[in-house]
């Protein structure tokens, strides 16, 4: 359960000011900010190392080392935003990651290779770690401290939806950009983060949260009590593990599969058309902004989190499979949208899970060592993906990655056993919130189908208690 959130005495001033509808306002423009900027190369990052002089094999290791990045710095950089602040943390994570797209620029001119790039992506993930997280902790120590019932499953999902429309507005223009020159999306995206950066500024502090100043000479020992502590938080319990372990197989997969849409569809297509990458990509973005939209549905109805979860996994890994093994574009594009369609409805649903378990002071290194063993399989997967697709094919790449993603499914299986309160019936938890709520889910959907819609505000009192 969420522990009593620190953040009162100089910062009560500061939350009073703020309503919930004015902290979920700031979370929905800092999160689609940061991903319209961030998207505005997803739909032409391949094509343009592959310009850049890499093979098909030394772009996959590329953005491998981005993940490894990642892998080295989600602890220290979780830990960063559970001690200094969620603040300085997206600061830090928006300034790292416009710096390195103007290094990328600078790299494929002088056409640096492999190690270069290599470089760059680790330092790039090293800018995605100060995100991952820190915004997501931001917005529920926030939320705990108003009075307002917001259901977490309701409010992530608005939150990928959000997301989902500044991706497809980000990989439209991103391809339409391309089009010009695979360079300009790549600079269009680091003025705009700088625009970012100084929203930031100005919109987001730490609320509900005291971040804990630190002396030099204490960082290290701090770092490795709170990883630690923040590691046994996660891992030592079961269904958080089980969650983890399912990511892990999910991760290995999905990066790559992302990635080698772009120069497979062009091949399933026959032409060079860098904008229609773009629109498949925005595809992606829709076909996510819907499984969104099923979370925002269940969660007024269901009670249960796990089946969703099951069965998103299950379509992912059939899909994936059939994005190798179909015949044409089309058929292609419709296998990878079933796939977004299914991770629109895992993700927020996911998140809810995790943010309603971890206790506020581990909050964000919890959520980064989560993401970072998504990020192991990262690795895993685009290195031996991306050799086999240059060895045999992309198609052989698909079919072999989509088959991993079935390692999911008895995770999640096993989790859906647990007994633990997160995944039981609000109203068996909460028969006060659910008293007046429909707790079957809607048509279509199996009766123990959903996702658990506790208002952050209960969480809150349950936990003073």
């Amino acid at each position: 359960m969420l522990a009593p959130s620190p953040g009162w005495g100089p910062l009560a001033t500061v939350a009073s000011l703020m309503s919930s509808r004015r902290i979920i306002t700031t979370y929905m423009a800092l999160a689609g900010t940061y991903t319209l900027a961030a998207s505005l190369i997803w739909s032409v990052n391949t094509l343009f190392l592959l310009d850049a002089g890499l093979s098909i094999a030394e772009v996959f290791l590329a953005n491998a080392l981005f993940s490894a990045g990642m892998v080295l710095f989600e602890i220290p950089t979780g830990v960063f935003a559970d001690t200094l602040g969620r603040r300085i943390s997206y600061l830090a994570s928006v300034a790292i990651l416009s710096m390195t797209t103007i290094v990328y620029l600078l790299a494929a001119e002088a056409r640096a290779g492999l190690w270069v790039f290599g470089a760059t992506s680790a330092a790039m993930g090293l800018g995605f770690t100060f995100y991952s997280g820190a915004l997501e902790a931001w917005l529920v120590d926030a939320l705990a401290t108003t009075d307002d019932d917001q259901s977490l499953d309701r409010v992530f999902a608005r939150g990928q939806q959000v997301n989902g429309a500044a991706m497809l507005i980000g990989t439209v223009a991103g391809g339409l950009l391309g089009q010009i020159d695979l360079s300009v999306p790549f600079a269009a995206r680091a003025v705009l983060l700088v625009g970012v950066l100084a929203m930031a500024a100005r919109l987001m502090h730490d609320v509900g949260f005291e971040p804990q100043p630190l002396r030099l000479q204490e960082i290290p020992a701090r770092m490795r009590q709170q990883t630690a502590i923040g590691i046994a938080e996660g891992w030592n319990q079961p269904g958080l593990r089980l969650l983890m372990v399912a990511g892990a197989a999910r991760g290995a997969f999905m990066a790559w599969a992302f990635y080698a849409a772009q120069p497979y569809f062009l091949e399933l297509l026959e032409r060079d058309a860098v904008w229609i990458v773009g629109l498949v990509t925005a595809g992606v973005s829709v076909a996510t902004i819907a499984g969104n939209q099923v979370v925002e549905v269940a969660s007024r109805r269901c009670g249960r989190r796990s089946t969703l979860l099951i069965l998103g996994a299950i379509a992912t890994t059939v899909s994936g499979v059939a994005i190798g093994l179909v015949d044409g574009f089309a058929p292609a594009v419709g296998a990878l949208l079933v796939v977004a369609l299914a991770m629109g409805v895992m993700m927020p649903v996911r998140q809810a899970y995790l943010h309603q378990v971890v206790d506020s002071r581990y909050r964000a290194t919890v959520i980064s060592f989560d993401a970072m063993v998504a990020s192991v399989g990262g690795a895993g997967g685009q290195v031996g993906l991306g050799a086999l697709a240059e060895r045999r094919s992309y198609g052989a790449g698909y079919v072999v990655g989509g088959a991993l993603t079935a390692l999911a499914i008895p995770a999640l299986v096993l989790l859906r056993r647990l007994s633990s309160p997160e995944n039981q019936r609000a109203d068996l938890l909460h028969p006060d919130i659910a008293a007046g709520a429909d707790a079957t889910c809607p048509s279509g959907l199996p009766s123990a189908t959903g996702v658990e819609a506790i208002p952050v505000a209960a969480l809150t009192a349950e936990a003073d208690a």
